[in-house]
């Protein structure tokens, strides 16, 4: 079984490729920056070595590429192909948040965030989802958030961004689906990553308010909960019981949401 993870070298992706490793798949890490990609492999491997038996290597591959850069990234993942073979398993986990009230915002840092979330997530799932479609098999993992299901003060580029993934996700499976392809979309909450301990500090009050109920969780969690997703190719994963309620009744929970925020 072969797993491509975007966003691999860091937080909730390098834990999913924890547990895909520890279960004898071969990895296949696509990020940025060369030398965190090394790191993470490095930490793989360590975590692998006492796990291999016989004369078996797992094999832990990383390809360097922006994924909002198309060209870029379908020459990464042709690259994570040829060492690891056909792609079993996309686990779409790139993305990137800045916070800021949407007039205080350089439209250049707005528009990363589009680029990188929702069209990086389409260039990855685009690298593969041929050859997927070609072999009647595939499983495809959109890493949204729980942003996607509620407006957050200061978060109006990454709100509309995951949004926008989970409306991809759900036309894409129904597109996907007659051809052996599954697709599933996550909501995770806040989870205890790098990204997360660089974003806390720039939160509005405001949002620290309406966020700052619930604790945030491991990203070994998380992980599990996203492989249990793929494993049942459930259409939508939710995590916690706030996360839960906003995805199943949001019409419903959402202006109690801001009628008890307006009122704090």
């Amino acid at each position: 079984m072969h797993v491509i993870i975007t966003g691999g070298s860091s937080g909730i992706g390098l834990e999913v490729a924890r547990i895909y490793l520890s279960r004898g798949a071969n990895v296949s890490l696509i990020a940025r920056d060369p030398e965190r990609l090394e790191t993470a492999r490095q930490s793989l491997l360590s975590q692998a070595a006492p796990r291999r038996t016989g004369a078996r290597n797992l094999r832990i591959h990383t390809a360097s590429a922006d994924t909002s850069d198309a060209e870029r990234l379908e020459a990464a993942v042709a690259d994570c192909l040829s060492a690891n073979g056909p792609c079993d398993i996309l686990i779409a986990s790139a993305g990137i948040v800045e916070p800021s009230a949407f007039d205080e915002q350089e439209s250049s840092v707005f528009e990363a965030q589009i680029s990188t979330n929702v069209f990086g997530t389409v260039n990855a799932v685009r690298a593969v989802y041929a050859d997927m479609k070609r072999r009647g098999a595939g499983r495809i993992m959109i890493v949204s958030s729980g942003a996607a299901l509620i407006g957050i003060h200061g978060y109006t580029a990454y709100c509309a961004s995951k949004s926008a993934l989970a409306g991809f996700a759900e036309a894409l499976r129904g597109e996907a689906g007659e051809h052996g392809v599954s697709v599933s979309v996550c909501f995770p909450p806040d989870t205890l990553t790098p990204q997360f301990q660089a974003e806390l500090p720039k939160r509005s009050p405001q949002a620290r308010k309406l966020m700052g109920a619930a604790p945030p969780w491991p990203a070994t969690k998380v992980a599990e909960r996203i492989v249990q997703g793929v494993e049942k190719r459930a259409a939508k994963v939710y995590f916690g019981f706030e996360i839960t309620a906003l995805g199943l009744f949001g019409p419903l929970v959402k202006p109690l949401v801001f009628w008890w925020y307006g009122r704090t």
